[in-house]
């Protein structure tokens, strides 16, 4: 298993305190702060940590909001509060603190498997992600091309591969109209609990939706003079997946203003199965140049 795989899962595999009490620690990188996705993730698993039916009544949706930048340098405190445990629901409220305060929460709810009608939009007709060049080749043709935060990008070790369908957009070319779409999938192979794939795809969601709000503009969030942080998150899943199996996110923004930009993903498995839908808006400022 590659060691960034296995670094997620260990950030993942929280330590539990008490009842109802967890603690996670977050990767010795450069980031000053905590990567969203990783709060979404240990968060979820919290939740699923004190729901004893899990895999007959897995998560199906969870809505956070980003209160406070993270500290990686010190450990963050999971509390849950068991809201509701009922017949067909359960619901769970997570807290993440650090330093007294907390700096996210979100509610979880959980729903037994069961059968009923059912509908979908169809995957975008979008090149594969053999058709498109992996990331080995993105490093190879075209880093020396990118402008240096794209590039330092690239270049570290992630738990997740992504394939972008848009890749251009990197080089610093405009793409037309405000839709994006990336394939991903984790880098290693998983275990087979299910919702440890949940966990893993909720890490994986925040990782380039936000960015989706500026291509309209011609930009990303690597650029100089753009300020970018989750605001907030929310994540439904439809239908059973693999995390480690290629994923289609096809995301969008329908609004960017007031410093927030707004953007929504579809996530859908390589065979054109919906599986899950997530939503979020962002600050999204304008650095203003410091003066001379």
């Amino acid at each position: 298993m590659p060691s960034a795989v296995q670094d997620v899962l260990s950030i993942l595999d929280l330590e539990p305190l008490e009842v109802n009490l967890f603690r996670g620690r977050s990767p010795q990188s450069r980031w000053q702060r905590v990567f969203g996705g990783q709060v979404i993730g240990q968060a979820l698993v919290a939740a699923c940590r004190t729901v004893e039916d899990v895999a007959q009544r897995p998560p199906h949706s969870l809505h956070a909001y980003f209160l406070l930048g993270g500290d990686p340098k010190v450990p963050i405190i999971y509390e849950v509060d068991r809201i509701r445990d009922g017949r067909s629901f359960t619901t769970r409220r997570v807290v993440a603190i650090q330093h007294g305060r907390a700096i996210f929460s979100t509610e979880v709810s959980f729903h037994i498997a069961e059968d009923g009608p059912t509908h979908q939009f169809p995957m975008p007709d979008v090149p594969r992600p053999d058709e498109l060049p992996s990331e080995g080749e993105v490093r190879d043709r075209l880093l020396s091309r990118m402008a240096d935060p794209v590039r330092r990008y690239y270049e570290r070790e992630r738990p997740i591969e992504l394939r972008p369908v848009e890749y251009r957009r990197y080089l610093g070319e405009k793409i037309e109209g405000s839709r994006f779409h990336i394939w991903l999938r984790a880098t290693g192979r998983l275990p087979d609990e299910p919702a440890i794939h949940q966990c893993v795809l909720a890490y994986a969601s925040d990782m380039t939706l936000l960015d989706t709000a500026l291509v309209p503009l011609g930009q990303t969030v690597f650029h100089d003079d753009i300020m970018a942080a989750s605001l907030d998150h929310a994540l439904w899943f439809h239908r059973p997946f693999r995390a480690d199996e290629w994923l289609l996110y096809a995301e969008d923004s329908p609004n960017l203003g007031g410093a927030r930009g707004f953007a929504r993903g579809l996530i859908y498995a390589s065979d054109g199965t919906l599986v899950a839908s997530v939503a979020q808006e962002g600050l999204l400022r304008q650095r203003r140049p410091r003066p001379a």
